[in-house]
């Protein structure tokens, strides 16, 4: 039998396909099902672990969204998780309004919020724009830890579990469920972005911005729109984030959260929904595996030193793939497949 040389299609139902061969959708079954035995065979320190990787995700792939397929640089991520967080907690607290309700006005905020400070991206890029996004940080943490009505000048909303449809949300295996759900929506929702006109919009301006609107694309429309669209990820996640862990607190989102979603986007690959997941898993798997290692090995030099540790592991492995693999996990993943796909021939 000959070896197939490539993916080819012969109508556009074929090629509009999310997974256009037996391979992929053997993959996605088979990630299916990990993802639904996970939960049963897991210990509860990596119950925790799993559900930070999927807030993460969600998280991640707003920034990718934003700087990966439309070429706006943001720092100010972190802001943007904690507009999600307060305003679901608060209005939660405040207003007593069901915890579905207060996730998806966070959703909305959040996105109102990035779109605002999103303005700045039309007239501002590379550098100049990215220290915009981080004055849009330091205003919203300063908002939170100053503002006497909002949060009483603590800087801290306390949140009790919520209680949906009977069900009360206070153990981790139930709450890997719900983060799971959100995340596989997410996906679902980036992933066919980028198949309508808005998404290749965006690439269109991350490509080149003045052809872009040479052949109508709306510049104004769309970076504040990439921005929004950004934003309510990250509102998602910050929501997510709030109920979960019961407590709201600034120091939660400071610019070292920004950093760590850039840092996730990078090696995960930019551009890219896959990386975006993968650079999510990595970014915070690596950390619990080495404080994991730091409990094993007690009295040793990792166990003493490991906030130290931690930071130069980061530092490598961003410097590490910006030389090696630019384009992040995705891309050797992709070249693994191509590998598998095309082996024993080299082309």
């Amino acid at each position: 039998m000959t070896p197939a040389t490539g993916v080819f299609h012969r109508t556009y139902g074929s090629e509009l396909r999310l997974r256009t061969t037996t391979a992929a959708q053997v993959r996605l079954v088979l990630a299916v099902v990990a993802l639904v035995v996970a939960p049963f065979v897991i210990t509860p320190y990596w119950m925790t672990v799993a559900i930070q990787v999927g807030i993460a995700a969600i998280g991640a792939l707003g920034l990718n969204i934003l700087t990966g397929f439309t070429g706006q640089i943001s720092l100010g991520h972190g802001g943007f998780l904690a507009v999600g967080a307060y305003t679901s907690a608060l209005l939660v607290t405040r207003l007593g309004l069901p915890t579905g309700v207060t996730v998806l006005a966070a959703i909305v905020v959040t996105a109102a919020v990035g779109a605002l400070f999103g303005l700045p991206a039309l007239r501002l890029k590379g550098l100049y724009l990215a220290i915009a996004t981080l004055a849009a940080q330091q205003i919203i943490l300063w908002v939170v830890r100053n503002t006497t009505w909002l949060t009483g000048g603590t800087g801290s909303v306390f949140v009790d579990y919520p209680t949906i449809a009977g069900f009360r949300f206070d153990n981790d295996f139930r709450w890997y469920w719900v983060v799971l759900a959100c995340a596989a929506v997410a996906t679902m929702v980036a992933r066919n972005l980028f198949r309508v006109g808005i998404g290749r919009a965006f690439m269109a301006i991350r490509d080149q911005d003045i052809a872009a609107e040479a052949i109508g694309v709306n510049l104004t429309r769309y970076k504040v729109l990439a921005f929004a669209v950004s934003s309510g990820f990250a509102g998602l996640a910050g929501a997510l984030t709030a109920h979960w862990t019961q407590i709201v607190t600034w120091e939660r989102f400071t610019l070292s959260v920004s950093i760590l979603y850039l840092a996730m986007i990078i090696v995960g690959g930019l551009s890219s929904i896959v990386g975006s997941l993968m650079g999510a898993a990595f970014m915070i798997i690596v950390p619990a595996l080495l404080t994991q290692g730091a409990q094993s090995l007690e009295g040793s030099f990792l166990s003493r030193q490991l906030p130290a540790v931690e930071l130069f592991v980061f530092g490598l492995v961003i410097v590490l793939f910006l030389i090696f693999e630019p384009r992040g996990l995705a891309r050797m993943w992709q070249r693994t497949k191509d590998y598998l796909r095309l082996w024993p021939f080299r082309y």
